[in-house]
């Protein structure tokens, strides 16, 4: 299994940041070309790069047994937005990031191949892409994810200024791409073309009222949804779990291991 740190300078972005690939030993899918394997972008979250998921979790165990190949961006804390300053998150996410996937690796996996995962702010982009992107995704996962604008409402919550610097006005914020209520209500149109959707979320944690909301609103428009609710708080015990729950239910038991 490799773990390999790629820093590059994305042309959405305009500065240097670091991109961590896990690509999986052969074992018994030898047979089966990188280029060829599944592929899974996972996300990390507002105070994480890259480097976290691979540092905090058993994400390398998990793929080596799938074959899984993975892709860990840094978005740094943009909330995987294109923002006012120019940096174009988000366009660096759905657009560059793929193809130099595809210039380097030589991947460019089909739409049943390809998973979207991530961890609170990254639950928020994993949905986000997943949403605006249904075409191209399995299924999408979100853990413990910022998935009601409801969190910008809290005016003694230091990252509500903060957050301006991202979106700009908050309070226009409702029923643009960036309003999580917004993607259900467009995806409506045709829900049979979603990917298979996943989220948890801890009832301990702090986000938990907002994961309960985005489900209710789910459940409202008739948009399937596996969710799951139980005792836990917003840290990597939980999220390790829940990952491998995602990566179990849509890709069954491991190929290899």
């Amino acid at each position: 299994m490799a773990l390999i740190r790629l820093d590059h300078t994305p042309q959405t972005v305009g500065v240097c940041l670091p991109l961590y690939v896990i690509v999986p030993d052969p074992g018994a899918m030898k047979e089966v070309p990188v280029r060829e394997r599944k592929l899974l972008y996972l996300l990390h979250g507002l105070s994480d790069d890259a480097s976290a998921w691979t540092r905090y979790s058993s994400i390398e165990t998990v793929a080596n047994d799938y074959g899984l190949v993975v892709a860990m961006p840094s978005v740094g804390r943009s909330f995987y937005a294109d923002q006012l300053n120019g940096q174009r998150f988000f366009t660096y996410l759905t657009e560059e990031l793929p193809a130099y996937l595809h210039a380097v690796f030589g991947l460019a996996p089909s739409r049943e191949n390809t998973l979207v995962a991530g961890l609170s702010m990254g639950g928020y982009g994993a949905f986000k892409t997943a949403f605006r992107y249904p075409e191209r995704f399995a299924a999408a996962c979100s853990l413990s994810g910022a998935l009601s604008l409801d969190i910008l409402d809290n005016e003694d919550d230091q990252r509500v200024n903060e957050f301006a610097y991202v979106f700009g006005d908050l309070k226009k914020l409702r029923g643009t791409e960036h309003d999580p209520i917004a993607w259900l209500d467009r995806a409506t149109r045709s829900p049979a073309t979603l990917p298979r959707l996943f989220m948890a979320c801890g009832k301990q944690d702090d986000l938990f009222p907002l994961n309960q909301q985005f489900h209710a609103a789910c459940q409202q428009r008739d948009i399937p949804i596996d969710y799951v609710e139980e005792d836990g708080k917003h840290d990597w015990y939980f999220w390790d779990r829940h990952i491998k729950r995602f990566l179990s239910l849509v890709l069954g038991e491991p190929q290899t291991g």
